[in-house]
């Protein structure tokens, strides 16, 4: 459930008092043709009237042409064009209707106050309306005179932390609504609550035979589950852009005219800078190699297991770790401007996009308010008028905007959402972002990233049997002193050969290979054009002695198990299947080959993969992306939803909605068959909490229902809603999937 009151029992600070004008331009980004780009963090922004409201109110500020708020991070991009000298004021515009923004500053870990403060809020509102509870149970039960009194007392007295401090949160959304002449859900459910408390304290003081702490709490207690559970799981959408920055270093070594080093932040390198990168360091913006030679990992980037070396001239991304041999980089780009930002913004920009997909709850939600203000209003002035009683029309009113509370809508997703994640992770996968389960229920297109996703990713000998025992061992010998993953594929297709031979002398040549000593022999084991001395382009990799070639190695991937019977299903079931992957155009055709997937693309950088991503969207379809390297996050969150498995890069499992545990694809068909239950349980539950309120509404308004009863009606739909989800967790397969995924995670 959305609503404007997720801060609960938490003040929001900014970095600083505000930023200005002159701050703002000078921080906005230059688009081309007089187009700047700004980002600014509101941190009030909570639900998608919120949405609404600050796009309006950015779109009709003079200068402005676009703006697209992102729930998520809390943040709104806006592209203006200057109005003659000055820059619009869009500060000024939001704080117009209530909220104050700043320059967005980088996330520190650490824990989340928000979430505790719900916690915190959510303790208090349940440990005071269980215990009045109790207590009401005797007045029930027929407890009167000084009992009766004395129990209410204790109830009023319970209530005032569950009332003051659970539903502060409540109250601040609803008076900025209102203070800005907007109004929201919290407006209704602030008044419904205070006026039932004030009712009775005034019954409790009058010594009246009924009071409703017991509805007011329990009112609290049921709004805040929704809230605690909803903000978890936009919490754990925000973690990828915040994960991809982590893996920059925070400044670099600058090389001085006189050779002397000097360390600066990340902020203050600059295009043209001359960069030492030691051994074991990222590369922390783009540039061009000037001294020096190395073995790059650029997993990051292009997704490729294998390593890349380097020499004098040749270009390196940001985000590309070196493996070996120091080097002097020029950097081309200031880290502002680099790869790996680019990824940065290409990520937050698609979750731009995803902003908008309205949840069903949040659109339903949205006719609340307006509708219960003038039912509960129509109510009050009509007894009043009838029975002339200030208590009896009061009483209405307050029976009516409690019985009309949207506790069971505001659960009917966030509770099916919970019980199918939990659903699947029995199967194998872990939920990550709630609403992807909406978006997969029309997902007609399929994308695959290649290397650790429909393969295993790492190397493997696959011309095992024509390569003679002597030399396999000796290749193996040689190969078991690098940490290099085609060094790795050899040794491991060694492990059941003869004892090795004792190398001497054995040294790695980065880039290149490794060479050892064998009596007066010298064997080297590496690329072609190092080992032999005759050209030979017929492998990637020799074993050599004196310079003449003894065996050559061939190398493939195996593929990923599940994905055979994937593919196939996927296709039976009328959903197209692309490969994307940033591999070369020989490895892509094997895999696709094997897999029967006609539509394959090799060769793609990030946004490469992200542009493909579009065009399919852009011809109307509905795209789940499948990969695992922090090279497909941007893909990952432009597609309308994703998956990536448990081995993939912390960045790609950050960005991907679904995270599958074990080494089997075939859990992606789990995940539609569950998705597809859920949403018609999703279904089921509105139709739910739309039969209740339009049931219960003409019996409150009627006078039938006092504020007690309509708490335990509005707390029983609720239930109702929690017990229907519940369903898509009793099913015969749940206790097989988890026995088959403890095997797995033995064996």
């Amino acid at each position: 459930m959305s609503c404007c009151s997720a801060e609960i029992g938490l003040d929001i600070s900014l970095s600083r008092a505000g930023c200005s004008a002159d701050e703002l331009a000078i921080a906005s980004r230059d688009l081309g043709n007089g187009l700047r780009r700004s980002v600014l963090s509101i941190p009030t922004m909570h639900c998608a009237a919120c949405i609404g409201a600050v796009e309006a109110i950015l779109v009709g500020v003079p200068g402005v042409e676009q703006a697209r708020a992102n729930l998520t991070l809390r943040r709104v991009t806006i592209d203006w064009r200057r109005d003659r000298h000055s820059a619009p004021d869009l500060l000024g515009a939001l704080a117009a209707i209530g909220y104050q923004a700043d320059l967005p500053t980088a996330e520190i870990d650490g824990e989340d106050k928000v979430l505790a403060g719900l916690v915190r809020a959510l303790a208090v509102a349940g440990f005071c309306s269980m215990n009045i509870m109790l207590l009401s149970v005797s007045v029930w039960s027929g407890a009167d005179g000084e009992t009766r009194q004395t129990f209410h007392a204790i109830s009023a007295l319970l209530a005032l932390p569950a009332v003051f401090y659970g539903g502060a949160g409540f109250y601040r959304s609803a008076w900025q609504a209102l203070s800005h002449g907007r109004t929201n859900m919290d407006v209704p459910i602030s008044v419904g609550i205070i006026l039932t408390f004030a009712l009775s304290v005034y019954d409790t003081i009058t010594d009246a035979p009924h009071a409703y702490f017991e509805a007011a709490t329990s009112l609290i207690f049921v709004l805040l589950i929704g809230r605690v559970l909803d903000h978890a799981m936009r919490r754990k959408a925000r973690s990828a852009v915040a994960a991809l920055t982590r893996l920059i270093p925070r400044g670099a070594s600058v090389v001085q005219p006189d050779g002397r080093l000097d360390y600066v932040e990340l902020g203050e390198i600059e295009a043209g800078m001359r960069l030492a990168i030691a051994t074991g360091a990222r590369v922390p913006t783009d540039g061009v190699v000037e001294d020096g030679s190395a073995e790059l990992d650029a997993a990051l980037i292009t997704g490729e297991s294998l390593w890349r070396n380097v020499r004098a001239g040749e270009s390196v991304r940001a985000g590309e770790l070196n493996l070996a041999n120091p080097f002097v980089l020029r950097s081309t780009a200031a880290p502002a401007d680099s790869t790996v930002a680019e990824m940065t913004r290409m990520i937050e920009a698609a979750e731009n996009g995803r902003s908008r997909f309205r949840r069903l709850a949040d659109r339903a939600a949205g006719l609340y308010a307006p509708v219960v203000h003038s039912l509960a209003a129509l109510a009050f002035v009509a007894w009043f008028l009838v029975t002339g009683n200030l208590h009896t029309a009061l009483t209405v009113s307050v029976a009516v905007l409690i019985i009309t509370c949207p506790c069971a809508l505001g659960l009917a997703v966030p509770m099916v959402q919970v019980v199918l994640a939990r659903r699947l992770f029995e199967r194998g996968v872990m939920a990550t972002d709630g609403s992807a389960f909406e978006r997969l229920r029309k997902i007609d297109t399929v994308v695959f990233d290649k290397t650790g996703t429909l393969t295993t990713g790492m190397p493997r000998l696959a011309n095992l049997a024509g390569i003679a025992p002597e030399a396999l061992g000796l290749a193996a010998a040689l190969a078991r002193n690098s940490s290099h993953p085609v060094a790795g594929a050899i040794a491991a297709a060694a492990v059941s050969t003869d004892a090795s031979p004792a190398f001497a002398d054995i040294r790695e040549e980065a880039g290149m290979g490794l060479e050892g000593r064998l009596g007066d022999d010298v064997y080297r084991l590496g690329r072609p054009e190092w080992a032999l001395s005759a050209q030979d382009t017929s492998a990637t990799t020799v074993l050599s002695k004196n310079g003449e070639a003894v065996a050559h190695f061939h190398f493939g991937e195996d593929i990923r198990r599940g994905a055979r019977d994937l593919v196939r299903t996927l296709k039976n079931r009328g959903l197209d299947v692309v490969l994307l992957s940033g591999d070369g155009p020989e490895a892509v055709k094997t895999v696709a080959g094997a897999l029967g997937i006609a539509d394959r693309r090799a060769r793609l950088l990030p946004a490469g993969k992200v542009h493909a991503v579009k065009n399919l969207q852009a011809a109307g379809r509905r795209v789940l992306m499948i990969g695992d390297g922090i090279n497909d996050a941007p893909a990952l969150r432009v597609a309308d939803a994703s998956m990536a498995p448990t081995s993939a890069s912390d960045v790609g499992r950050s960005a991907a909605d679904l995270v599958f545990l074990g080494n089997d694809l075939g859990v992606v068909m789990d995940v539609f068959d569950n998705v597809e239950k859920a949403n018609g349980l999703i279904r089921q539950n509105f139709a739910l909490a739309a039969f209740y309120n339009l049931a219960s509404l003409p019996i409150a308004l009627s006078g039938h229902v006092t504020p007690l009863i309509a708490a335990l009606a509005m707390s029983s739909s609720s239930l109702i809603v929690v017990a229907n989800a519940l369903r898509l967790a009793r099913t015969p397969e749940s206790s097989a999937a988890i026995a088959t995924l403890t095997a797995e995670a033995s064996a």
